[in-house]
């Protein structure tokens, strides 16, 4: 008999699950800084128009205001068309000054590419549209785009 004998190979070594915590965390950690969270609250009716010919563009220079009839958690407000900025409604008067504020809180490079996006409802009247308008010029705030749907988006 032979003194030194061959082991047997028995299977595979038991995978180590030390480092699995880790890789949790670590996925975790990227889709926390990745996912995109809402900006703001909608306290308005927002049925946007649709249009045929949309061009989608960067939200990182784009500053919304919003326009309609209070929607159903906030009919205490009224059932006239508001403005809103952000979370709060603003007056027609405050559009400059809101909208000069969030120019100066954007990133240095992107303050002089901002854009000003108008989600306003269809229902709105074109006056408190022209009203908007007037106060963005004012605020020297000249790029201005209306949000719309497409044409096969559902509204």
């Amino acid at each position: 008999m032979s003194k030194f004998r061959k082991k047997d190979k028995g299977g595979l070594p038991a995978i180590s699950t030390a480092s699995l915590p880790d890789i949790v965390f670590m996925l975790l950690f990227f889709f926390m800084v990745a996912t995109v969270m809402r900006d703001s609250t909608l306290m308005i009716e927002n049925r946007l128009p649709s249009a045929d010919q949309v061009e989608k563009l960067k939200k990182d220079r784009t500053i919304f205001i919003y326009a309609g009839k209070p929607s159903d958690l906030y009919k205490q407000f009224g059932k006239e068309p508001r403005i809103q900025f952000n979370d709060a409604y603003i007056t027609v008067e405050d559009v400059q000054s809101s909208v000069i504020q969030g120019i100066n809180d954007l990133n240095e490079d992107l303050q002089s590419r901002v854009v000003i996006g108008l989600k306003i409802d269809k229902e709105t009247n074109a006056g408190l549209v022209s009203d908007i308008k007037q106060e963005l010029r004012k605020a020297n705030a000249l790029k201005v785009m209306y949000i719309a749907n497409t044409k096969t988006d559902k509204l």
